[in-house]
């Protein structure tokens, strides 16, 4: 019985990585337009230092935007007390890579991988992303994005390790039954489209 659910639990990583490969993309060159980037949230130090894992996803979504493969930047993390802010960083971060103010959205809210995804949806009315992240989130971030209907392609940035690989197979699963029984972010709030100026969203 406990072998049966162990296999299972693992089945569901390589499931969302098997069905998400022809969404993934490494080459600039190669991956599709849309209408914004998604950056997924990681831990910065302090007040003003990314992560290097974080810093490499911001790093890839401002290729994107140079090279025209997206007109918005939405920042996703976690923003759930005053002493530790995710998103704000990146801001500053975004500006001085000379990102346009109009164009940099903030989501304060985005606690996990579902709460983007669901949010980016329903709060910033996205149809079309292209997700920056690792190669170890990237499978079950476009599978929740693509099963929630939004248009979505992954753009991988470096960066990983053994242990946030296996950190995904909970989070894997996690996300299969957030899918699964369609559950609805505690955090919602104000919409904001992403054709709007993104200065709306900054606090």
């Amino acid at each position: 019985m406990l072998g049966s659910v162990g296999a299972l639990a693992l089945a569901v990583p390589v499931v969302f990585y098997i069905v998400t490969q022809g969404y993934t993309y490494h080459s600039l060159d190669s991956v599709p337009s849309a209408q914004v980037a998604l950056v997924l949230g990681a831990s910065v130090v302090g007040k003003n230092i990314l992560s290097p894992i974080l810093q490499q996803r911001v790093d890839a979504a401002i290729l994107l935007y140079r090279a025209h493969k997206v007109s918005k930047i939405l920042m996703s993390g976690d923003n759930a007390t005053l002493s530790y802010d995710e998103v704000e960083p990146v801001r500053r971060y975004l500006l001085f890579a000379g990102v346009a103010p109009q164009d940099i959205f903030l989501d304060h809210a985005g606690f996990d991988t579902y709460s983007s995804m669901y949010r980016a949806h329903t709060v910033f009315d996205v149809s079309s992303m292209i997700i920056t992240s690792q190669s170890f989130h990237l499978p079950r971030a476009i599978f929740i994005a693509r099963a929630l209907n939004i248009e979505t392609y992954g753009f991988t940035a470096p960066g990983g390790g053994w242990f946030n690989t296996l950190r995904e197979i909970p989070a894997s699963d996690k996300a299969f039954f957030d899918v699964l029984f369609a559950r609805i972010p505690r955090y919602l709030g104000a919409q904001f489209p992403i054709t709007s100026d993104g200065q709306s969203t900054w606090q």
